[in-house]
């Protein structure tokens, strides 16, 4: 009898912690998650958004230690449905990546700007900042590189 009025308590405290639903902060639906390939065989990847940057690096030269520089990726979906770009992370806190935040129907473009804080950087640097999205691939790589001097 002991066991079960100890397991109960644990019991319902797991089923509470599991009961945690997102806060209404999440501003795109569910419906924009779609899988193309089935286990049925079918292939619906014709279908996805395509991510299509006009190029994935930019080399900002010869800088000053302290600047802070940015360049604007320019990107259009050339899919053939909604894309929604779901984060960007950078490799490095002094790299931040701004982007849409909405859908980009297909045929629309965008810009993901990348910003670089060079305070206490010195030498060749090198940063990354990796884009998510709904698109097919998933995950596509920006690199930037700088040559700071002081």
């Amino acid at each position: 009898m002991k066991r079960i009025f100890l397991f109960l308590p644990v019991l319902l405290l797991a089923f509470a912690g599991c009961n945690r639903g997102n806060n209404g902060t999440d501003n795109i639906g569910v419906d924009i998650i779609h899988i193309p390939a089935t286990a049925s065989g079918t292939d619906e990847s014709g279908a996805m958004p395509v991510i299509s940057f006009d190029n994935n690096m930019h080399d900002f030269g010869r800088i000053t230690e302290g600047e802070s520089i940015a360049y604007s990726f320019h990107f259009r979906n050339t899919g053939k449905s909604d894309l929604v770009i779901s984060n960007c992370s950078a490799s490095c806190g002094c790299t931040v990546a701004d982007y849409p935040k909405k859908r980009i129907a297909p045929g629309e473009e965008g810009y993901v700007t990348v910003s670089f804080n060079s305070r206490g950087k010195i030498g060749q640097q090198y940063q990354e900042v990796t884009v998510l999205s709904n698109a097919q691939p998933s995950r596509v790589m920006l690199k930037i590189t700088a040559q700071v001097t002081n």
